[in-house]
């Protein structure tokens, strides 16, 4: 099986996906960081395409950046000066070659997220 890499971002407070918000991958080599792609999530709160395809796949340390302040801003939800989440990087890794999914629930005040499937 060849590795990729999905997401999926949803707004638990409106109870909807999060449409229109901007997602970087950051590959990690110790401080490093090289930016590996930028996407922008549909209707559905994904990316129209794996956000790390199976040609580009390989094993290692990442980051995914969820621009959710810009988001928010975007759907009218007041924002507190400033904002309480901003910006959120969330760093793993990707052991073997598989799918890896890493959603992100998302509120104004809080967030989580998991290894999906």
């Amino acid at each position: 099986m060849t590795g990729y890499l999905t997401t999926h971002v949803l707004d638990t407070a409106r109870g909807c996906p999060a449409a229109g918000l901007r997602i970087e991958l950051f590959r990690m080599e110790g401080d490093t960081r090289s930016l590996l792609a930028t996407r922008v999530t549909n209707d559905d709160g994904r990316t129209d395409t794996p956000i790390l395809p199976q040609d580009t796949f390989a094993t290692g340390s990442y980051e995914l950046v969820f621009h959710v302040g810009a988001y928010l801003d975007a759907t009218g939800i007041p924002p507190e000066m400033p904002r309480f989440l901003d910006i959120v990087p969330l760093r793993f890794g990707m052991s073997e070659a598989a799918h890896y999914h890493v959603p992100l629930l998302l509120s104004p005040f809080g967030y989580s997220t998991y290894r999906g499937s």
